[in-house]
């Protein structure tokens, strides 16, 4: 498998090595009246139910209206923000403890190596090669001089097979809308003309003649950010030749498909090309780019499970396929007839959830035990060679690479582990550490805990739990509780710069790995969708309400947080039970539920929520719990800082737009309720240095001064 490369008043106390400088919260914050929000008479009719949606007009992102309220809106939040008495003292502390040295592991194409690096603050990583392990580094591709504000960053890069030609991708103010730019590799001279309107794509070289993408038709009407997207088509495009006279080869009218992707082995004699209309189960086919004019040959005809070709042995196929395997499994077939009535197992489901990949010709199953890896390395026949021994328990990636390499580079991670890269010898099996980050903190004085806690109906769920070294459970702690939950997605342990602010401060960090996750497999997910997704917040309270009672904190120092998915998970809990938590923060959150299928690909993910449009009882379940429509008049709800951006067109900033425009005229007492946007970003791929460190440096001045914390500056 080839590898692809792929965010007040001063108390002074005095210690023998530093000078620690305590700085209150503000008692007399206050916040400027919030913008009017019109209010529409538009409703909808959903089986005989009337249904408001007094701020569908928030919907328009290119009305003069909306761009108002935009930018009173950020007025307000900014205001409120620049009153904080330490919010200047966090961003300095993030920029400190963000400037460090990141490399990613490296990845050997043609006569180079070539890696991934920023220095410390750059906005964007730099692309960098050299000649051989010991070569002199030079800059490949420098996404900060794409723009001169950092917001045009690298999606994604493909290398030709021999490493002569290269195609990226880039995205411009975080839209998912890309451009594919392809260059000679040793050179860097542009070949062609530049691809457009590029989106949900990965990029396959055919040799060095042409390369395989996919895309929709560009919104003709209204606004490409929020327009639906609904026919994927995948194109070949050959080198040197209009991007207009590319070769339709699945899609479009004939094949409608909501998600299509291509990709060739690794001896590129066959194309592999997935089709699906959700996020979850696929088709399959297999078309012989050897045979002039070879028919696709399907190899799964629904799309109730997913399956993926993970490379040939000549004609013979190796399949992952989860087909009467929830966690996964390896079978092999012959081209000829790949259905599944001819698979047989290679290495067959056990109780982890199985994700493999192939390098030096073995393949690899890294697999997922209670939310953590567990790799072992098998030959083409199926037989376990070893399991890798891996530095401690977290999370290890990267175990693919090309059929002739050695050796591999893979990354290990955990909550206090910041990615450390090691070299791993496939023939011998042992690995050594390559490139450890330079951090400036001690992360010694920290530990992670795995706890398992028990939901509303009994299930055993996971939690990570990070802190100080000698934390007192009495209750005081401030403490955030993030949580996705959803889309086959595992929360696997991972390190975060920015967490350090909260551990520092005598703060705790509590990841849950909640049902609708992929964390124990199929079975695990389909728990947490359509007329179950209520397990996921249940999941998620459970959580706060064991961290309450095993007194890692109170309600009056929870925060909880969650993007996306997780957004909508943050945004159900906080309408469902306000009193749990002090401060809630949904980002770029799914949150009007009766709609989000109506926006770009929205529709893809009716697979995980079902639509109002499903049945009247599908309907009333959305209803119920739908973040928008689930607010109270007169209901005293959590400090809360909704953030998006203006060119999210993944889930679309309407949503948080309704949600906060009703938040603010339903919410009672003194807690804010505010809404942050970004302008020039997106869903959060992409995302500037800068501008992450601008919105994790809110988030947490807004959390302490919520929670009335001190910020303890320390300086040497």
């Amino acid at each position: 498998m080839k590898k692809i490369l792929s965010f007040g008043l001063l108390v002074l106390t005095v210690t023998a090595c530093q000078q620690q400088k305590a700085i209150e919260s503000k008692t007399d914050i206050t916040v400027k009246p919030y913008p009017q929000s019109q209010k529409g008479s538009t409703q909808d009719t959903y089986f005989g139910t009337l249904v408001d949606d007094p701020y569908r007009w928030l919907e328009d992102d290119l009305s003069a209206e909306t761009k108002n309220w935009v930018k009173a809106e950020n007025e307000v939040t900014e205001d409120y923000l620049s009153q904080i008495p330490y919010r200047e003292q966090i961003r300095k502390r993030l920029e400190t403890l963000w400037n460090y040295e990141k490399v990613t592991a490296p990845s050997v194409e043609g006569n180079y190596v070539y890696f991934f690096k920023n220095d410390g603050l750059q906005n964007q990583h730099v692309l960098y090669r050299k000649k051989g392990e010991d070569g002199k580094e030079e800059v490949f591709l420098d996404p900060n001089k794409f723009s001169t504000d950092g917001t045009t960053s690298l999606a994604d890069v493909a290398f030709s097979k021999d490493g002569s030609l290269v195609a990226y991708q880039i995205s411009e103010g975080g839209s998912d809308w890309t451009k594919v730019i392809v260059l000679n590799a040793e050179d860097k001279t542009v070949v062609g003309d530049t691809l457009q309107d590029v989106k949900f794509s990965g990029l396959a070289w055919k040799g060095n003649e042409g390369l395989f993408y996919s895309s929709y038709d560009k919104p003709k009407e209204g606004s490409a950010l929020s327009a639906m997207t609904d026919q994927h088509k995948l194109y070949y495009h050959a080198l040197n030749t209009p991007q207009a006279n590319d070769e339709l080869i699945f899609g479009g009218a004939k094949t409608p498909r909501r998600y299509v992707g291509g990709y060739l082995t690794e001896d590129e004699r066959y194309l592999v090309v997935t089709a699906a209309n959700a996020t979850s189960g696929n088709e399959l086919y297999i078309k012989d780019l050897s045979v002039p004019n070879a028919p696709f040959v399907t190899v799964v005809d629904n799309m109730e499970k997913n399956h993926n070709i993970i490379n040939n042995d000549g004609s013979r196929l190796l399949i992952y396929t989860e087909l009467n395997a929830p966690n996964g499994r390896i079978v092999q077939t012959e081209v000829a007839n790949p259905v599944p009535a001819n698979w047989h197992d290679l290495i067959p489901e056990n109780e982890y959830v199985l994700s493999p990949s192939t390098a030096g010709g073995k393949l690899f199953a890294t697999y997922l035990k209670d939310a953590t890896s567990l790799v072992k390395q098998f030959d083409l026949q199926g037989k376990m060679e070893r399991e890798i021994e891996l530095p401690g328990v977290g999370t290890a990636s990267g175990f693919s690479g090309k059929k002739e390499d050695k050796h591999l580079y893979y990354s290990f991670t955990n909550y206090v582990n910041p990615g450390t890269i090691y070299k791993y010898d496939i023939g011998g099996g042992k690995s050594e550490e390559y490139r450890k980050p330079a951090l400036k903190f001690d992360l010694a004085n920290y530990e992670s805990k795995q706890v398992f806690y028990t939901s509303k109906d009994g299930t055993k769920v996971p939690m990570i739990i990070t802190y100080k070294k000698g934390l007192k459970l009495d209750g005081t702690n401030p403490t955030l509780l993030y949580g996705y939950g959803g889309f086959n997605i595992s929360l696997t342990p991972s390190f975060s710069t920015s967490n350090l602010i909260l551990l520092e401060q005598g703060g705790v960090f509590a990841v849950a790995n909640l049902r609708g996750g992929g964390e124990y497999g199929e079975n695990w997910h389909l728990a947490g969708t359509k007329m179950k997704k209520q397990n996921v917040f249940d999941d998620f309270m459970a959580a706060a309400d064991y961290l309450i009672a095993e007194k890692y904190t109170s309600s009056e120092r929870l925060g909880i947080a969650g993007g996306s998915n997780g957004g909508l998970l943050v945004a159900a809990c906080m309408t469902q039970r306000p009193d749990l938590f002090k401060v809630a923060f949904p980002a770029v959150g799914v949150l009007d539920m009766l709609r989000y299928h109506k926006f770009t690909a929205g529709a893809g993910w009716a697979f995980d929520y079902g639509t109002a449009d499903d049945s009247a009882e599908m309907f009333k379940y959305l209803f119920n719990y739908s973040p928008y429509h689930a607010l109270k008049p007169n209901t005293a709800y959590p400090a809360t800082m909704v953030t998006t951006a203006d060119h999210d067109d993944r889930v679309v900033p309407a949503h948080s737009f309704k949600f906060a425009a009703r938040l603010q005229e339903y919410n009672t007492g003194t807690n804010p309720v505010l809404i942050r946007i970004d302008t020039k970003a997106g869903h959060g791929a992409g995302k500037s240095t800068a501008m992450v460190i601008a919105e994790q440096t809110d988030k947490w001045a807004f959390m302490f001064q919520n929670m009335g914390l001190p910020y303890t500056e320390f300086t040497k």
